[in-house]
């Protein structure tokens, strides 16, 4: 048997006197090579070279990874609800919704690329043991309650596209085995695997696009859905979704990895500078893309069914069926169009879960561990409880419903956990050195935060207002509000006092020079 390489010889968890051996989000020869910045130049290294859309070809794909939270099947539940409820009148908070994501995720982005490191590998240094192992729980709960519903809606496609042939456990057990998709095409590099993404969301696009031709929304309502904010006592709770289902706990985290996949020198200001401008276009770009087909979806529903008996009724079960009864055969069942659009959003947002995954687990336990390894151990946290959800609402649309309202529940709780370890972060010197916000995009961001915040906190005082019963479940709910909102004082009061945070053995970058 040959001998190992020292890498496989490693334990798999490291203390703080192996960092030169900790885990990274890509390993250095997994990375894009970033030709053509500065060759020759002693000035660049302070200033950031003129455009060069070959570079933003190069830069382009985190981004777009990232904007797949946007399109996953839980956010087209929404999309579809908030139609069918609403009408049009919520489009203009869509479109708002989606760019208090952008800059959340433009900050991700901001910290991954000016510190080399992302969030969850600074958490681990920022914050105590027992901190940083509630900070991993509560994002693995997170995600779990994400991949469910992701995984769910990719069954309900296959669902749909067998004839109904395949039940939903069936669907569940298919879509377990992309994760090995996943690591296949990461084989051939992260060019390729961007592309395949690309792909899927190309795919959504069409198939939403073609059913909104089909539908024939009204284009005077659709602009003043944009253009003119409304909201009324009966689609309020419409609207909180729509705003809470934006911000992903998981993937917060996940796009402060993903821009670390381009090979850039961090040790001179001007490449993190170019860096950043870069991912702020196809960042912006991409979830540009993605409000377009949201926006499909909802005035789909709002055209199809607003003002019907059956708007309330509307889930993402039964939507292909509603939609085949509305609008009939055609040239190609709309059905099936939907199952396509459906089949795509749930198979690209289980494999970044995937991913995401990886670099949470990696990045808070620092794991030195096999793709493929950390890739099943990932995908079993999320498919054996899908597999027990798919056996027991496989028959009922109604139960399924309750069941994704406590998914959206168990992700609303959480999004404190990621949004403020990322504000804090951002905001220090010590870690960003120049690249830190300043008070007025500082200011701007905690708004956001806040108002995510409270208005997640609005459903769960919904959702428990009306779910909670019985003095002993009471209880046991009013102990975990009681240690819920202990912790998130405590991320508040730790982040006030953030000491610089420890070096590791890696080339400096521009944050740890200045600073």
């Amino acid at each position: 048997m040959p001998p190992q390489e020292p890498e496989q010889q490693q334990p798999l968890l490291l203390d703080s006197d192996q960092e030169e051996q900790q885990d990274t989000a890509y390993e250095s020869d997994e990375k894009v090579l970033i030709i053509g910045i500065d060759e020759g130049s002693t000035s660049g290294s302070c200033r950031a070279p003129p455009f060069s859309w070959k570079k933003l070809w190069l830069f382009t794909g985190p981004g777009f990874l990232m904007s797949i939270a946007f399109l996953d099947p839980g956010n087209l539940e929404g999309d579809l609800q908030a139609g069918a409820i609403a009408g049009y009148s919520l489009l203009w908070l869509l479109m708002w919704a989606t760019a208090m994501g952008l800059l959340v995720q433009l900050l991700s982005a901001r910290l991954g690329v000016a510190t080399g490191r992302h969030l969850a590998e600074l958490c681990r240094e920022e914050y105590p043991t027992w901190a940083r192992m509630v900070l991993w729980v509560m994002t693995e709960l997170a995600l779990i309650g994400a991949d469910i519903q992701e995984v769910i809606g990719s069954a309900i496609a296959l669902n749909i596209l067998s004839n109904g042939v395949l039940p939903l456990w069936a669907g569940v057990i298919i879509t377990a085995f992309d994760c090995f998709i996943f690591l296949f095409l990461e084989n051939y590099g992260v060019r390729k695997l961007e592309a395949v993404f690309a792909v899927l969301i190309g795919t959504m696009a069409v198939s939403f696009a073609w059913m909104f031709g089909e539908t024939k929304p009204s284009g005077i309502e659709l602009l003043l859905g944009i253009l003119v904010p409304k909201l009324s006592s009966r689609t309020i709770r419409q609207a909180v979704g729509v705003v809470g289902c934006i911000i992903m706990p998981h993937n917060v985290f996940l796009h402060s990895a993903l821009v670390q996949s381009r090979e850039i020198d961090h040790s001179k200001k001007g490449h993190v500078q170019e860096a950043l401008k870069y991912y702020s276009i196809e960042s912006t770009v991409a979830l540009v893309v993605s409000f377009i087909i949201n926006l499909f979806v909802t005035t789909v529903f709002a055209q199809g069914f607003y003002g019907t008996e059956i708007a309330d009724r509307i889930g993402l079960l039964n939507a292909g069926r509603y939609l085949q009864e509305k609008y009939g055969g055609g040239f190609f069942p709309i059905l099936y169009i939907w199952g396509i659009g459906l089949l795509a959003a749930g198979q690209s947002s289980t494999m970044t879960g995937t991913y995401a995954g990886q670099f949470i687990m990696g990045g808070f336990l620092n794991l030195r561990l096999k793709k493929w390894m950390r890739a099943l151990i990932t995908r079993s946290f999320a498919i054996i409880p899908t597999i027990i959800v798919a056996l027991v609402f496989d028959t009922s649309e109604g139960a399924l419903d309750v069941l994704n309202e406590w998914l959206n529940v168990l992700q609303s709780v959480q999004i404190p956990f990621a949004l403020i370890p990322l504000l804090f972060l951002v905001s220090r010197e010590q870690i960003m050195g120049t690249f830190k916000i300043g008070p007025v995009l500082k200011m701007a961001a905690w708004l956001v935060a806040a108002l995510v915040i409270v208005i997640n906190g609005y459903l769960l005082l919904d959702f428990f207002s009306s779910e909670v019963n019985g003095v002993l479940f009471g209880s046991v709910v009013a102990t975990f509000t009681a240690a819920y909102i202990g912790f998130i004082v405590y991320l508040v009061s730790r982040g006030a006092n953030f000491s610089s945070w420890r070096r590791t053995v890696q080339p400096k970058t521009v944050a740890e020079t200045v600073a």
